[in-house]
């Protein structure tokens, strides 16, 4: 009771300790994740495999469910599932709720070693992005008249992804349609048979061909020269001349045997937009447990710099943006709480019949929901459409509370025939409220 009193004896500290809220409460809002919809993705880390040539039934047999078994060991999981295609294996491992993500991709990757024995040659599997399923921000298409499928994505591949990958809280660059750029070597049967050649010889002379040598320094004074043998592949002459074996003292060069031409990667499925034919099109993939506001808002920032530096005639088309979606939906839930805010007061200047005792009611509002902002970013809970339009729901509650003990004191103060000072009125009339009130809201 005394330290009750000794509060409203010092309005000058009250009002000190509503500043210190409001900043606290402002600070934890400008922390607080926005995104349109809470993320419920559970706990789960993904393993693709691709495994080209082979059907879905052997993916299935060969690739997944070896996988699986050795996955199934694993603390704290609680699901293992998979889903097998021609050429590709997913594999997901789905854990308790609360698990830290980054311990579950490091147990998995542990157990990967085991599976990796039991794989088909050539099949590597790799751990999935960290993301959910709200994880796309970010969607484009590049267009440009006169530019082919094949010329399109090449600057998707190798300028427009590498300059969106390392924006802080983009996890990946995905890439669709058009046709992926290849060197192709077209061997001539006749030709192996002639020289007396078989395919893997050739293969491992072309990966001989492609690569840089070491050869030590040259010492000359103060300074030392490294010396380098050079033989990356630059161009389609430069896989001609690489020489397969040789033929009573002459060399054979791969030109003597193959073709070599430039193709693009087998694919299954195109990108079409607005039917204008094939494009394009690009996805950014957030990092799990980012701001997808702030992460949109550097993309965008960084498409504006990457259009500059696009070739001539090609533009980068944004035909999805997640901000449009955020700020729709905080856009009503706070036109919600401004009009709730002004029906409010509406109506209580009509029954109470007071503008001072209508604002001192009102005031509560803000003041809880930036208490609210607090308890959120220390529980980790991220403003959405859910949780903001829980606290609109919530502004019936709260003012039923407030007019409750702001009724009580004006009836104190007007029936009041005890010669007591205001303070001990309002205090009196707080402390006859407060425990049915406080019941009623925690009910």
């Amino acid at each position: 009771m005394k330290q009750a009193l000794l509060l409203l004896e010092n309005r000058l500290l009250v009002l000190l300790a509503t500043a210190v809220l409001l900043a606290a409460g402002a600070f934890a809002w400008s922390r607080l994740p926005i995104d349109a919809f809470p993320d419920v993705t559970n706990t789960q880390v993904m393993i693709l495999s691709k495994a080209p040539g082979l059907a879905a039934v052997d993916v299935e047999e060969r690739v997944s469910y070896p996988i699986e078994q050795v996955m199934r060991g694993l603390p704290r999981v609680t699901q293992v599932r998979s889903l097998s295609r021609a050429g590709l294996s997913q594999v997901v491992i789905v854990f308790e709720d609360g698990v830290d993500t980054y311990w579950t991709r490091q147990v998995v990757f542990e157990r990967l070693g085991l599976a990796r024995e039991e794989l088909p040659p050539g099949v590597v599997p790799e751990l999935g992005p960290i993301s959910t399923g709200l994880g796309e921000i970010f969607q484009y298409t590049l267009e440009g008249e006169g530019k082919s499928a094949m010329e399109l994505r090449t600057v998707q591949d190798w300028l427009v992804a590498p300059l969106l990958e390392p924006i802080p809280g983009v996890n990946e660059v995905n890439s669709f349609g058009g046709e992926v750029k290849q060197y192709q070597i077209q061997i001539l049967p006749e030709k192996l048979v002639e020289y007396d050649l078989t395919i893997g010889e050739v293969v491992e002379a072309v990966e001989r061909g492609n690569a840089n040598a070491g050869g030590g320094v040259v010492v000359q004074g103060w300074e030392q020269l490294y010396l380098r043998g050079v033989g990356l592949i630059k161009d389609i002459p430069d896989i001609e001349r690489i020489v397969l074996e040789s033929s009573d003292g002459a060399p054979v060069y791969l030109r003597d045997v193959a073709d070599v031409v430039i193709g693009a990667e087998p694919r299954q499925g195109a990108v079409s937009r607005d039917g204008r034919g094939e494009t394009v099109a690009g996805m950014i993939i957030m990092l799990k447990g980012e701001n997808s506001r702030d992460v949109v808002s550097r993309v965008k920032d960084a498409v504006t710099k990457i259009q500059g530096t696009l070739p001539e005639g090609v533009r980068l088309n944004v035909f999805y943006d997640r901000t449009s979606l955020i700020e729709a939906c905080v856009e009503t839930v706070v036109h919600a709480l401004l009009e709730g805010g002004i029906f409010v007061i509406l109506v209580l200047f009509l029954f109470l019949a007071e503008l001072r005792t209508a604002l001192i009611v009102v005031l509560s509002l803000p003041l809880t929901f930036l208490v609210s902002f607090v308890v959120m970013d220390r529980a980790g809970i991220g403003s959405n459409l859910m949780s903001l339009g829980g606290l609109a729901i919530a502004i019936g509650m709260l003012v039923d509370a407030a007019v409750v003990v702001v009724e009580n004191v004006e009836s104190q103060l007007a029936e009041a025939q005890e010669n007591l000072p205001t303070l001990h009125l309002i205090f009196r009339a707080a402390s006859e409220v407060a425990a049915p009130v406080t019941s009623g809201i925690v009910i």
